[in-house]
């Protein structure tokens, strides 16, 4: 099967604007769209809330509240987006009452979710689906906050404290019966880092031994390195997808990519990703210059895990060096 994967897709703010402005508002380009709606399975991280509801977060420390009018839903399921996780740091931007909206939205939609719930047990429980006849488990989880955890009847995100380790709840929600394709997406890390720390690393390692197929990971807003297990792979992180934040003109949070898997019960067959350019409020093919810079930068982030990338038509092939 062909697995889409972007990370953080952020929906709120100058984005939810002109989602609300429009029906039908183009953020991303035609190519890029046709890549999700092809994919057997495309699953993002969902970098806001959908509501029209709720209150910002009391917290006086947190800078950025990120909120999607409702009409976002409809909008990612035309997109072909199949799975969001919410288990990240903007799930509650406003509230329970949000978040709760959030879920509703998204399954008015036909968009499963992962990563949050009512509870705790809902919000740890992984996703399992038939996808072209192979059975798919997915996973969602996040390092931070934990004021956003949820309880045993409050709601919230599946949340870990990965530094201190995985926990036995994770490693089982990550055990497959052997004929599962397993897709593990922590947020993890902190913000506009090149690459994953060390606790990111050790984590990646337990969740691989627990049985992920793949661990596709974001939060940095900037894509790092991936490494090859065997038939397994390690995405660290996907980075940004789509977004209006400020450009770090050396760490480029404007170049990202679309990453695409050949997967099967094996494990990855094929690892591959289109560059792309994230201007205000719209992504599209990366070209030219920005290629480039993609594509040699994708190699430094790669090269200490032992991958190699090679340009292949416009798109970025994977693979053990």
């Amino acid at each position: 099967m062909r697995v889409a994967l972007v990370g953080d897709t952020m929906l709120g703010r100058a984005v939810a604007e002109r989602v609300a402005e429009s029906p039908s508002p183009r953020l991303l380009g035609d190519a890029v769209v046709e890549l999700l709606r092809d994919a057997d399975l495309t699953v993002a991280n969902l970098e806001c809330c959908i509501s029209d509801r709720g209150q910002r977060w009391p917290d006086p420390r947190k800078p950025f509240f990120f909120r999607a009018p409702p009409a976002a839903a409809a909008l990612l399921a035309d997109w072909g987006v199949d799975v969001v996780t919410v288990a990240n740091n903007h799930a509650l931007d406003y509230g329970v009452e949000a978040l709760l909206d959030t879920l509703e939205h998204l399954d008015r939609a036909g968009i499963a979710t992962v990563g949050a719930g009512a509870g705790v047990a809902d919000a740890r429980r992984p996703l399992h689906t038939v996808v072209d006849g192979t059975p798919v488990r997915v996973v969602g989880v996040t390092d931070h906050p934990a004021d956003f955890a949820a309880g045993e009847r409050r709601p919230g995100v599946a949340y870990a404290d990965l530094r201190a380790g995985v926990p036995p709840w994770l490693t089982e929600a990550c055990a497959g019966d052997g004929e599962e394709v397993v897709l593990v997406t922590p947020h993890w890390g902190p913000n506009m880092t090149t690459e994953p720390l060390p606790y990111v690393q050790r984590a990646a390692d337990r969740l691989l031994d627990a049985g992920a197929t793949v661990i596709a990971g974001h939060s940095a807003h900037v894509f790092h390195g991936v490494r090859f297990a065997g038939r397994r792979a390690v995405l660290y992180d996907l980075g940004d997808f789509l977004d209006d934040y400020a450009v770090d003109p050396q760490l480029r949070n404007d170049l990202g990519l679309l990453w695409l898997l050949d997967v099967s019960r094996d494990g990855v067959e094929r690892l591959e990703a289109l560059p792309l350019q994230l201007d205000f409020c719209a992504t599209d093919v990366a070209r030219g210059d920005a290629a480039r810079w993609i594509t040699r930068r994708l190699q430094r982030a790669c090269a200490p895990f032992g991958t190699a990338v090679d340009e292949d038509g416009g798109r970025l092939l994977l693979h053990p060096a």
